[in-house]
């Protein structure tokens, strides 16, 4: 790649709605990762999922929508940090139980920090910026997973910092949903193809990430929660 092919989107131009599904990405490196993911992970049942999940938001028409509308990119952020993360961490998990405080809020920051105008749309608009982006996002996600999801991490301690990173996806989505004016150029433009305005998109990202985005951290809970469950059953027994 050259540094004229940096400047511009990772999964191409934003698409129209009638080439949406011609639009797979068969990036060889991209593929390559992922492939030496799955023989890292994949031998369980879980990281097979995550590895899958990610394929679901890098190499499905969701990486080229998520160019065109800013809800589509929403819906890929969650797979990275509420699906594939929780997935690959819960196959890959911390040795010992560990406070996850720090990581949720290094994970938390670096969500938000993804999210303003100007880091947002420089991501979208360079590959370099990209990459850092989904990259920071996964990776950190992934160590606040294996914190939570260590087997002997005390199930209500979990429980709590699971609300807590369901809570701060929320918040945000409740600021882009009730914000006045749309806040990203890079999708200026391209969501009028789609039926939308920039500002009807925006408040349904925005929407994705404070209700939908809940259903998969409500999963992990109910998970850790039955895991506690039977953990009290054995030691009662």
């Amino acid at each position: 790649m050259s540094p004229e092919d940096w400047n511009q989107i990772y999964c191409g131009p934003a698409p129209a709605p009638a080439e949406i599904w011609l639009r797979w990405n068969l990036d060889p490196i991209l593929l390559l990762a992922l492939g030496i993911l799955a023989f890292s992970v994949g031998r369980s049942r879980s990281g097979a999922l995550g590895v899958a999940a990610l394929a679901l938001a890098f190499v499905s028409p969701l990486c080229a929508l998520s160019a065109s509308l800013f809800s589509a990119r929403v819906v890929h952020h969650v797979l990275l940090v509420a699906v594939a993360a929780p997935l690959i961490a819960s196959a890959w998990p911390a040795r010992e139980p560990r406070p996850a405080a720090a990581p949720f809020l290094i994970s938390t920051a670096v969500l938000w920090a993804w999210h303003l105008p100007s880091a947002y749309d420089l991501a979208l608009s360079w590959v370099p910026a990209y990459w850092i982006m989904q990259l920071s996002l996964i990776v950190t996600a992934i160590v606040f997973w294996r914190t939570i999801l260590q087997p002997r991490q005390n199930g209500g301690y979990a429980l709590l910092m699971i609300l807590g990173g369901y809570m701060q996806m929320a918040f945000l989505g409740a600021l882009l949903t009730f914000a006045p004016a749309s806040l990203y150029a890079i999708h200026a433009v391209a969501p009028f193809d789609w039926g939308f305005s920039p500002l009807n998109d925006q408040q349904l990202g925005g929407l994705i990430m404070w209700v939908p985005a809940g259903l998969p951290y409500l999963a992990w809970g109910a998970m850790v929660a039955r895991r506690g469950w039977r953990a009290m059953d054995g030691r009662l027994a």
